[in-house]
């Protein structure tokens, strides 16, 4: 298994403009990453391509994944088509820089869209999105994220409901626990469409703690902490892992409540460790 790193982890600085993809791929590589993986809302193809196979080739790293953050779960037509065309840029994007692998999401849930309808959406969205990433040799996979594909079972259903070679699951270790749901017996559920996977972690905490997420029952709440240092069985996943013979990429999203290039930094050496062992 190789290590990387999503620009996620490290998101303030690129909202703030302080720096670009290309200064996040240093950092990367500082910080002993071989791969990023790269997301389409920080992304500006005219600037960033040059810059970022400039810095790719320079430091030797890997694009491992582009990140597309589309929503299906959208009431209008025009809501929709951007959804799928956020999914097609970042497969080009993909195709060019030389990864294999797009994370997309299901979509986010709103008022007056049920799960019912909002699932029709999202099948109907991938399967067109899987069909133009086969084209050109890409495979997307759907992070487990949300109340719309939040839990093992719900993204096995829209895996197995689109049905195509061309999507399949973003392991979010870290995203089980804010839906209630173990992180190991979840893995069982998805381990045949496992092609990507997310290391994060959170730790269960007191209702009212500094930077809480509170779960989608309502019942308990987790703040973010290094890979390993919380309640996903970050290390017992690796050794699953390696027990089905996965050899893709495992990306560091630190969610923290460090500085985040501190966190993020911790979090690519303890993961790096765990990965070796």
């Amino acid at each position: 298994m190789k290590v990387s790193v999503s620009v996620w982890s490290v998101h303030h600085y690129l909202y703030n403009g302080s720096w670009t993809n290309a200064d996040f791929i240093d950092y990367a590589a500082s910080i002993g990453a071989q791969g990023v993986e790269l997301l389409s809302i920080f992304w500006n193809a005219e600037t960033d391509v040059p810059a970022v196979r400039e810095a790719l080739a320079r430091t030797g790293l890997k694009l491992a994944c582009f990140g597309a953050c589309n929503d299906f779960a959208n009431a209008t037509v025009e809501g929709r088509a951007a959804a799928l065309a956020d999914i097609k840029n970042s497969v080009d994007m993909a195709a060019l820089l030389g990864a294999s692998v797009v994370r997309v999401f299901a979509g986010d849930t709103k008022e007056g869209i049920g799960y019912d309808q909002g699932k029709v959406w999202i099948v109907e969205g991938l399967q067109e999105a899987a069909a133009y990433a086969q084209s050109r040799n890409i495979v997307l996979c759907l992070e487990n994220h949300g109340v719309f594909a939040g839990r093992s079972e719900q993204v096995k259903e829209i895996i197995e409901q689109v049905d195509s070679p061309a999507l399949r699951s973003t392991y979010d270790m870290g995203n089980f626990l804010l839906v209630d749901q173990d992180p190991q017996p979840s893995f069982d559920e998805l381990a045949p469409y496992i092609s990507h996977v997310h290391a994060k972690d959170f730790k269960q905490v007191e209702e009212g703690a500094e930077g809480a997420y509170r779960t989608l029952s309502g019942k308990s709440f987790y703040v973010g902490v290094v890979p390993t240092a919380g309640d996903a069985s970050v290390a017992e996943i690796i050794v699953k892992l390696k027990a089905i013979g996965y050899k893709g990429w495992m990306s560091v999203e630190y969610e923290g409540l460090e500085e985040q290039k501190a966190g993020t930094s911790r979090a690519v050496e303890l993961l790096r460790g765990t990965v070796s062992v």
